[in-house]
């Protein structure tokens, strides 16, 4: 690919395996599916299948599941692979989910002794890349372990907070030593970011409060020019210097919640770059989020812009 990227997205990668029968623990599942997972890599995704030129930083082992990343990333799903590197010794990680429930899976992260991506060194990071693309989406995971940490640092000190650095506060207890330590990088990291996109519960980890309007308040007094705070069933809700809005969500019924918010996050990026409002972007990628949790699997499942406008002009006829 030789044209300019216009999103780079920053973290870990590894394959899902998706228990197909609905309402079955990980020990009743018989069935699985098998997709790209990793929550930037997907966004990375999901942006791609919307005709943006998407590229990852991340890494996988020199394995076959690692060469099926690779392939499926290029082949299926036009994802720009140059930075995606190769650890000799490390297995590239694997996600197992249950469908129980749908909306809320269960999941269980296997990365031990630990995952290729979060090997990645500050020299193998591409700086001119970070600084010229229009869009970087930082995954908070990637701060949980070095080196990627220090290369995470790194990287958002090479964007010095140029438009549109999204840090994803995407909180996985199961990655960081402790909870004080993880409350630390990712508080610090959302001074490097121009957006903060994160749940209830991250808020809390990120800035202290959990209550959307708290939060939103501490992320833009913490220089943050838009933030999101996702509300589940009830949306989520955006806010800037100049005002705030609830975007209300899409409902659908849900087959696996897994990969609605990394297609929220690429269809975010999307309208971003499309020159949407904050407000009319989020509207957008919960449109991409609805979509995708009403089908089985995330990368697969990323939905192209023709759907979303169906989506939402039938959403508009509705009203």
């Amino acid at each position: 690919m030789t044209r300019e990227l216009e999103i780079v997205t920053v973290g870990r990668v590894g394959v899902d395996f998706y228990a197909e029968e609905p309402h079955a623990s990980l020990a009743q599942a018989r069935r699985f599916q098998k997709s790209v997972g990793g929550s930037p890599t997907n966004v990375a995704v999901a942006a791609a299948r919307l005709g943006r030129r998407a590229a990852v930083f991340t890494k996988v082992g020199d394995d076959e599941l690692g060469r099926y990343v690779r392939t499926a990333l290029e082949r299926e799903f036009g994802v720009d692979t140059r930075f995606v590197g190769t650890d000799p010794t490390l297995k590239t990680p694997i996600v197992v989910a249950a469908l129980d429930p749908p909306e809320n899976p269960r999941f269980v992260f296997y990365r031990e002794p630990a995952a290729p991506d979060s090997t990645i060194l500050p020299g193998e990071i591409d700086m001119d890349v970070v600084r010229r693309a229009p869009v970087l989406w930082v995954s908070a995971g990637a701060l949980a372990a070095e080196p990627s940490r220090s290369t995470t640092r790194a990287l958002l000190a090479e964007r010095r907070r140029r438009r549109h650095t999204i840090l994803d506060l995407d909180y996985r207890p199961s990655f960081w030593p402790s909870e004080d330590e993880a409350r630390h990088e990712i508080g610090a990291a959302v001074d490097a970011a121009t957006l903060a996109v994160g749940n209830r519960a991250e808020c809390e980890i990120a800035v202290g409060t959990a209550h959307p309007d708290a939060a939103a308040d501490a992320l833009l007094a913490r220089g943050v020019e838009i933030a999101i705070v996702k509300l589940g069933g009830d949306g989520v809700l955006v806010a800037t210097g100049g005002g705030r809005r609830i975007v209300p969500p899409l409902p659908v019924d849900v087959v696996c919640g897994l990969g609605a918010g990394d297609a929220f996050g690429g269809a975010l990026c999307h309208g971003l770059l499309s020159g949407s409002s904050p407000f009319e972007a989020a509207a957008l990628a919960n449109a991409a989020g609805a979509l995708v949790a009403s089908r089985l699997l995330c990368a697969d499942a990323m939905p192209t812009e023709p759907e979303l406008r169906e989506l939402l002009e039938a959403r508009r006829a509705d009203c």
